[in-house]
């Protein structure tokens, strides 16, 4: 386990890098959707990451979010977001990072999620709890909703689906003390695992999104559910994730929203 933890904060760590010093370049900027944007940056990232997994474990399986997928039949399975927030990196704006994630079987292991921009690196192993640049964190401690930070963030297709998160904000906004939409959702989890957010939720992720910031909000003893409080899983179409203390009440509002017409 300590040399898959290490080879994930050394390759994060290097693509990173790479990312942080390619930020105010001009970029190749090509759309998978009308707002869903991939630059040359998520692709050679990709590769830096993926060739480096392929050389050192060729018998793992591979997702990643750009063009990685490999099934091999491996217990193992590498979980790649290779640049998340890519609409922030394409306009500058400095709020991104690189998510990776160890599968085991049915069970995420391992995450790391890397924030070139302030040398941040967050990493869970299961059973071990979290760690930030070596130091150890923990959810918050705010246990009503009303004193909460929140955050959120909207679907690529918020202008062709009404299914687009706008009715659990509008309600979310009136409950909390405030929210934040900072456009990567790895890094959301993050910092409610460091206890910077007291909460998260967000609809129409991919495991990419989530793999290693699922586990480390759990390790660092908070709670991920769906919006009814059931368990999360990869391929749950919305997250719910907190301290566990606020999270019945945020379960309450995001249900009390008005339903989808």
């Amino acid at each position: 386990m300590e040399d898959f933890r290490d080879l994930a904060v050394e390759i994060a760590r290097d693509a990173g890098t790479f990312l942080r010093n390619r930020l105010n370049s001009a970029h190749k900027i090509d759309y998978k959707g009308e707002i869903n944007l991939v630059t040359e940056a998520d692709r050679v990232s990709e590769e830096m990451i993926t060739s480096k997994i392929n050389h050192l474990f060729p018998d793992h399986d591979i997702l990643a979010e750009e063009f990685t997928y490999t099934n091999r039949g491996s217990d193992f399975r590498w979980i790649i977001d290779p640049l998340d927030g890519t609409t922030n990196y394409a306009h500058g704006y400095p709020v991104f990072c690189v998510s990776i994630a160890l599968q085991r079987l049915d069970e995420i292991i391992l995450g790391i999620i890397y924030n070139p921009m302030l040398s941040e690196m967050f990493v869970a192993e299961k059973d071990k709890g979290v760690f930030l640049n070596g130091r150890e964190v923990h959810v918050s401690n705010t246990i009503r909703i009303s004193e909460s930070l929140v955050a959120t963030g909207f679907p690529y297709d918020i202008r062709e689906d009404t299914q687009n998160n706008l009715n659990y904000f509008n309600k979310m906004i009136m409950e909390a003390r405030a929210i934040r939409r900072a456009g990567s959702a790895a890094l959301d989890l993050a910092y409610v695992a460091a206890g910077r957010f007291d909460g998260f939720w967000e609809i129409k992720l991919s495991p990419w999104d989530t793999a290693a910031g699922w586990l480390m909000v759990v390790q660092a003893g908070g709670l991920v559910t769906d919006f009814r409080g059931k368990e999360y899983y990869l391929d749950s179409p919305v997250i719910l994730a907190s301290n566990g203390k606020i999270h019945k009440e945020m379960m309450d509002v995001l249900n009390r929203a008005s339903p989808i017409q």
